[in-house]
Formats: structure tokens, sequence, C-alpha cells
């Protein structure tokens, strides 16, 4: 038999990406937990970024993401299942990112375990989920829900109270059976119909009582959902319509008598990206729910959930993002053109350090979100930095995740658009977190919502960026620049998105400022905060930059 490719000897090409420390090697995620007081976790997160960042894993990674996840909504008899089967893989991250307690983190103030207890909990578990997305971003969807309905639950307490400790166990069971008979159970949501979408005020879905109406009564839900992920939570957290208007209901998969409950999921989306994810099409028929606090109160508790939900979107971002740089920085070093190196090309040196900045500025302001979060209830600084950059950081996050993706993916030339390799995944996946949980324009609306009727969340906001004055010149003409239009009064809906990214960078340079070297603040600053605004492509550095100190303060090469 003929050895295989008898003709010519491979070389030059880069070694395979492994046993990279994720949290090591992200020298950004290091100061911004530092600057959290998350230092203390720091040999666990190294422990965790040593053992995700392995071929092995990536490769699980891999397999989760092309065989796809499939319906079963028939049994061989002809009776309803409705239930999904997936890969192994899929089952795989899903205990992992159990066990590292990415599904409850940020609330282990509720736990029993003092060992679970601690200031930075809440930015530790943002680290999680933002190395675990790197690795495998699908199934991160259940995790991030799972999460972010812990606060909404604890609208409806002694609901809250049956379940919370299977909500924060750190145990996956993946079998079809009801939430008695389970240790750890994960929770889903189904909010938008067909005729919706966003304008979830529009729901024609609605809900009866079995007896009794009011707060925690079960109900009868009858509708559909054109957006239910995942289907195969334990339960979902469900909006309908009641006598009083549209109210959230915790939906489980079995009703309280133990038979299967009346969810009949329709077909599987298909997908632009996020494939080991099942994402479902459902109808409810005379499905039974609990209702969570009020009647009328739907879209106030439903909001606690998906403000954590918009949080994750730009912390999956983020992740995303990085692991995009690092596989970019990855190939650059090993792969030479034209007798150098790639990366000691001054062209490409420039793009990765634009890249970088892009990098470092999303991981520190996902990071502060993430440490706001954790403080919402005992400082109004913070819950007022909360409110005002949720959705500035999930605006801006996601929508600089795709372009940098391209570039990455563009770096590895024809190797980067293959589908054997992760950057195709990455760039696929990039998008639903812009589109999920609201998309770019809703966020700019919520961001105008608090600047009309939350004045003092916003004035707060702004205080806190006025207090990046003194330290740049650029800074400071970008300041005056928004407080400028801001005194003008009312902000014209048509200049939403001008607010919304000048907020963001402003914000993201004065946490460079404070987090990061003087080297990444200062060309951060000279690239973004410029008065015409960002345009162009990726690697349009100012003279002067050292672009190469720019990729080092950011990769650990």
């Amino acid at each position: 038999m003929p050895s295989a490719f008898e003709t010519h000897d491979v070389f030059n090409q880069p070694p395979v990406y492994d046993g990279v420390n994720l949290y090591e090697s992200d020298l950004p995620l290091v100061a911004a937990l530092e600057a959290e007081g998350a230092s203390w976790a720091k040999g666990e997160l190294s422990d965790f970024g040593a053992t995700l960042g392995t071929g092995a894993l990536f490769h699980a990674g891999h397999q989760a993401n092309k065989y796809l996840p499939e319906l079963m909504s028939h049994d061989n008899q002809g009776f309803r299942r409705d239930i999904v089967e997936f890969h192994p893989s899929y089952h795989q991250f899903m205990a992992l990112s159990k066990e590292a307690r990415i599904h409850c983190g940020a609330f282990d103030g509720l736990a029993t375990d003092d060992r679970f207890k601690g200031t930075g909990v809440g930015p530790v578990r943002a680290a999680k989920h933002y190395m675990m997305s790197q690795v495998e971003a699908g199934h991160i969807c259940p995790i991030t829900m799972t999460h972010a309905a812990i606060p909404a639950l604890q609208n409806q307490p002694d609901l809250f109270e049956s379940l919370k400790d299977k909500l924060l166990a750190p145990s996956y069971d993946p079998s079809f059976k009801p939430v008695a008979e389970k240790v750890g159970i994960t929770v889903g949501m189904g909010m938008t119909e067909k005729q919706g979408g966003t304008d979830v005020r529009a729901n024609t879905t609605v809900a009866k009582p079995v007896a009794t109406a009011g707060a925690g009564e079960r109900y009868l839900i009858t509708g559909h959902k054109w957006f239910m992920s995942a289907p195969m939570c334990d339960a979902f957290l469900v909006l309908a319509q009641t006598d009083e208007k549209l109210s959230v209901f915790f939906v489980p998969r079995f009703r309280s008598d133990g038979r299967v409950n009346g969810l009949r999921f329709q077909r599987l989306k298909n997908k632009l990206g996020n494939k080991s994810n099942a994402s479902s099409e459902v109808e409810f028929v005379e499905a039974e729910g609990v209702l969570i606090g009020d009647e009328g109160r739907g879209i106030a508790n439903i909001m606690t959930m998906a403000n954590y939900t918009r949080l994750d979107c730009a912390l999956g971002s983020a992740g995303l993002m990085r692991q995009a740089l690092s596989r970019a920085v990855h190939h650059a070093s090993h792969r030479t053109v034209f007798q150098r190196k790639l990366i000691d090309q001054p062209m490409m040196t420039a793009l990765l350090a634009d890249m970088s900045l892009e990098v470092a500025a999303a991981t520190h302001l996902s990071l502060r979100l993430a440490g706001a979060y954790e403080r919402i209830d005992t400082h109004e600084a913070d819950a007022a930095y909360a409110r005002l950059m949720t959705p500035v950081t999930k605006y801006w996050v996601t929508k600089r995740g795709p372009t940098l993706a391209y570039e990455a993916m563009e770096i590895h030339g024809g190797n980067g658009y293959v589908e054997d390799g992760v950057m195709a995944r990455l760039y696929r996946e990039l998008p639903v977190n812009s589109i999920w949980e609201g998309s770019g324009s809703v966020m700019c609306l919520d961001l105008m919502r608090v600047a009309a009727r939350e004045r003092d969340a916003f004035e707060e906001g702004i205080k806190w960026l006025q207090g990046g004055m003194g330290q740049a010149p650029v800074y400071d003409t970008a300041f005056k620049e928004l407080y400028g239009l801001l005194s003008t009064g009312a902000i014209p809906e048509a200049q939403g998105r001008w607010l919304t990214e000048r907020i963001a960078t402003l914000a993201a340079s004065r946490l460079l400022m404070e987090r990061a070297s003087e080297a990444v603040s200062s060309a951060y600053m000279a690239t973004r905060l410029d008065g015409s605004g960002r345009h162009g492509a990726y690697g349009s550095l100012p003279d002067g930059v050292d672009a190469r100190a720019i990729v080092e303060a950011c990769v650990s090469l």
C-alpha cells in the first residue's frame, strides 16, 4: 500500500492548539478578576482553564456541533414522545458546566455550603462562563437560562424554596423524568411568538386557572412559542395572557400528577450557528404551569431573568472573541510567509494589536458588569451601573464579535474557511448573542428608556463616566461631546445607536485606563474615541502605537 502524501512533506503548519490554559494565558481576564476582588479564586480558575484548553475537549466541541440534536416527536408505536436526543459530547459539556457551577455561581450566597460563599463569586462564575464559551458555546444556553431563572423564581418564594436545592445542585441529570425525581435540574424559557417576536405584549397564548387564580396557583396554558430553548430542560418560564394581561408561569415537563405535560414540539430550528443546542417551536395543549407573582406582572418578572441573560450574551461573545484572537495569534506565531513569521509582519502585527484592543475592552466591560450584578443589592452605584450598562455592554460587545471573528478567520486563510477547524464555527456562533434577548436596536431603546424614565440611574452612570476625566485629552473631548448631546434635553431616537456606542467606548476607555497597560488604554482611545467614530476594517492604527506591546499585553505568547 502506498504511504500517504508520498509526493511531499507537510511543513509550515502551526501545531495543534492544545495544552493552553485559558485563564493563565488571558492577561485581561486575570486583571479584570483582580479588579473585581476575585483573585482568591485564581487557583480554581487556573485549574479550570487548564481542563478546558485541551485538544481533546476542543474536539468534543466539534463533535457536539457536527452531530446535531434530533427531535423524537413519536415512538415506534405512534405515541407522543416530545424529547430531543443529543450527541454524548453535548452531555459531557453540560456536566462540566454544572460541576463548575456556571448554572448558579453568582447566587452561591443562597447555598448552605459555606465553600460557595464569598466576595467575587459573580465575576468568578462569569470567568468560567467566558472560558467555557470558547470551547463549546451552544450548551451554555440552558446553563445561562437556569442561572437567570434563579432571581426570577424568587418572585414566587414558596416555589423557589421547593426548587432551590435542585437549582443549585452541581449535578447534571439528562434523564426525562419529573423534577421531584431529580437531584439537579435545568430551566429554559419561552417568550416569543410568531406574530410578535420582541413585542411580547402581542402574545396570544392564554392561561386559565385550574381552580383559584393568583400567585402560586396552577393554570392550564394553551398556545404556542416560535422560539423556545432548550426543549430538554426540566421546566420553562413561559409568558401567557391571563385576565389581568401578560403573566409568567413555571411550566415543568411533567404535570403535578406525574403525567407528561402538554408540550408538543413541532420542530427544531435550523439555525445559522449554535448548532449543538436545540431551539424549538412548541405548542402548549393545556400545559400545566404555576403562576409566578401576580397576574399582569409577566414582563416585570421575566425581565429579571432577561437582564441576567443579557449579561451572559456579553460574556459569551467576549469569550468567543477571545478564542478567535487566541487562535489567530497562535497561527500567526507559527506560520512563515515571505521569510518571516506572520506575527512579525508589521501589517499583521497591527491587525492583531487592533483585535487585542477590542477583546481587552470586551473582557473588562463584561467582567465589570458581572461585578456590578453581584453588588446590585448592596451598592446603589453598582445598581445604577448595571441598569445603564446592561443594554450598552450587551449591544456593544455582541456587535463587535462577528467582524472580529471574520478577521481571525481570514488570518488563517483557507484553513479558516473550512468546517474541519474551529474558526467557521466561531464566526457562525457570534451573531446569536446580538439577536437573542433583544436585538441591537432594542438595547438602544432600553438605554433611551433609562435616560427618559430612570434618571437617577442614568445620571449616576454618566457621573461614573465623568470620573475618567483628566487622564487623557481624547477621553475628555469625547465625554464633553456626549455631555453636550445629553444637555440638549430629549435625545432623538435616530441618535440611539450613536449614544449607546459612545457610552460603551467611554466606559471601556475608563476601565482600560484603570486596569490595563498604558499602551493598551492609549491605543484604544486613539482608535475608538475620535470624533468621526470608528470606520473601516481592523488594523488601521495611528503612528506611534507599539503594536507588539499591545499583543503581548493581551495574549501570553
